[in-house]
């Protein structure tokens, strides 16, 4: 009973992270599950399965809240699933997905340092200018995403998010909503893939279940955050998550190790928070400006 507990607040803080910030639920959960000593292939399936559940709860809170945009959803999830099933068939038949985890660390660590820059220190008011995102573009995007996500045990959000926000083609609550919207598919086609290549009997059903109350409790608080923060706020805390997340496999992939590694995880960290101190003083002061505004405008001269 315990440790069911002790999952399901696991699978809570998860996907309050992920529905909010669009990513981290799979990492979060996988980690702890390879920690515990499940098999990379079980511990994918365990969160796969809870997932199949979460991305339902959470897509309904997004959608309820006004955070998804339904033109890319379909765009993003069909793709989405096909790299998804396929993404489990070969975890399950241990070919493992490590030799292309360096370089996905540098293109999103890369991803979080622009992110950060664009919305913590952009000195606009507005820094999304809303229009169309090709298809083609979503296409591809939701394929190498649910692939990398079954494959290695997370990767839809982490790499969907910061790609869609850093084209500044949506506002960033309608890229947290989408991304989480169009993971249902995701989850669901990876648990198949897992079904079908794993025995129904290997699949720890109370640890699935764990994650999966824990998640569905979280869904709505984290879909409503996300309808009130700020995107130059949201922008700046969804950078910081992905620095912070790619930050020990990209300093492994240039080769930096030590006491080094330490210090520089240490300032990237500074630096995060600093920028989200930053962004929390310049939004209150686009705030006292915007209402400031029509005030004088009202009491000028005619």
């Amino acid at each position: 009973m315990r440790s069911f507990l002790i999952l399901a607040i696991v699978g809570l803080v998860a996907q309050l992270v992920d529905g909010a910030l669009g990513m981290a639920y799979g990492t979060t959960s996988q980690s702890l599950l390879l920690v515990v000593g499940l098999t990379p292939a079980l511990a994918s399936a365990s969160v796969h399965m809870a997932e199949v559940g979460t991305t339902l709860a959470s897509g309904i809170s997004h959608w309820r809240f006004g955070n998804v945009d339904w033109s890319k959803v379909l765009w993003l999830a069909i793709p989405g699933g096909i790299g998804a099933f396929l993404g489990a068939v070969v975890l399950s038949s241990v070919i493992s997905a490590e030799a292309a985890e360096p370089i996905v660390a540098v293109f999103l660590f890369s991803l979080g340092v622009y992110i950060l820059a664009r919305f913590a220190f952009r000195r606009r008011e507005q820094p999304v200018i809303v229009r169309p995102v090709a298809r083609g573009f979503l296409g591809p995007l939701g394929l190498v995403a649910g692939f990398l996500d079954a494959a290695g045990g997370g990767g839809w959000g982490p790499i969907s998010t910061p790609t869609l926000l850093s084209s500044r083609r949506m506002e960033p609550r309608k890229v947290v909503g989408t991304v989480d919207a169009s993971e249902f598919v995701v989850a669901l086609s990876a648990s198949v893939g897992f079904l079908i290549s794993l025995s129904f009997a290997e699949v720890p059903w109370t640890v699935v279940g764990a994650l999966l109350l824990g998640g569905v409790v979280a869904a709505p608080v984290a879909a409503y955050i996300v309808r009130i923060l700020p995107a130059r706020i949201l922008g700046t805390a969804v950078a910081g998550v992905i620095l912070i997340t790619n930050m020990k496999t990209f300093l492994e992939a240039m080769g930096v190790s030590g006491g080094l590694a330490i210090v520089i995880y240490v300032l990237i960290v500074a630096v995060w928070l600093t920028a989200l101190g930053h962004s929390i003083i310049v939004n209150r002061r686009e705030r006292k400006a915007s209402t400031k505004a029509p005030t004088e405008a009202e009491g000028g001269p005619a």
